[in-house]
Parts: structure tokens; C-alpha cells; sequence
């Protein structure tokens, strides 16, 4: 699971393998959601000890924190649901791990976020294996 695919990538690649999309969703959406409570919790700390250790890495850690700000904007009026929405979205930059990164800047209760979270993941999951299903079905 890499950040940047998470389960758009996921969900065909384990259909393309030979899994059943019920399988590859449920395995996907699995992988996905559990490192997202320790992003929202320390991904902060991380970025932190990165600054100070890692100096040549500052621009990443640069890169990450804008890109959160300005996905956080989208997210901001709309709270928890507007999480839940921007998680469910199945295009690159806007799954669970981004989404934890915006609920942690934007300073999101982790009780509140998770749920959110979750429940975008679990949307963005059903909605990949239906096209992967679609595309199977058409295809052969």
C-alpha cells in the first residue's frame, strides 16, 4: 500500500491477480484504514523530528504541509462530512492517508476523524470495485 494509489491501485491490482473483487475490496480497505489514526495522531511529531533530524528533507516536509492546508480549505466547511466526502473521492490525492493528513492539521478530534475517515474509505472502496467489476465484466 503506497500512499499515492492506496486502494485505487489496490482493488485492481488483487482482481488482476486472480482475488475476488469482494476479497481484493475487503483486503484494500483493510490496508488502508490502519494507519490512519496514527497519522492523525503523530504524523505532527513526525514532521517535527523530521525538521530537526533530516534537514534535506525540509522541502518534502514543506510540500506535505501545504498540500494538506490547501485540501484542508475544501474540507473545512463542511467538517467531519466534508472528511468523509474528500476521502470517498476515488482520485489520486484524496484517499485516507491525505485525508488524515488534512484532520491533522485542521486539528480534528481523533474520536471524530476516524469515523469520517473510515467511512470515506469504506465509500471509496465499494465505488473502485464496482468500476473494477464493470471493466472485468467488459472486458471478458
Amino acid at each position: 500500500m503506497v500512499p499515492i494509489i492506496e486502494l485505487r491501485g489496490a482493488i485492481p491490482f488483487g482482481v488482476a491477480l486472480g482475488l475476488s473483487p469482494g476479497t481484493a475490496m475487503l483486503a484494500s480497505i483493510l490496508g488502508n484504514v490502519i494507519p490512519l489514526p496514527f497519522i492523525v495522531v503523530y504524523i505532527r511529531r513526525i514532521f517535527l523530528w523530521m525538521r530537526r533530524r533530516l534537514p534535506k528533507l525540509n522541502s518534502l516536509v514543506d510540500k506535505m504541509e501545504k498540500k494538506a492546508h490547501l485540501k484542508g480549505a475544501k474540507v473545512t466547511r463542511y467538517k467531519y462530512l466534508g472528511l468523509t466526502i474528500f476521502v470517498a473521492i476515488p482520485l489520486p490525492g484524496t484517499g485516507g492517508w491525505t485525508g488524515a493528513l488534512v484532520a491533522a492539521f485542521l486539528d480534528m478530534p481523533l474520536r471524530k476523524a476516524v469515523p469520517a475517515l473510515f467511512s470515506g474509505v469504506a465509500i471509496a472502496g465499494c465505488v473502485v470495485t464496482f468500476l473494477t467489476y464493470v471493466v472485468q465484466v467488459t472486458i471478458l
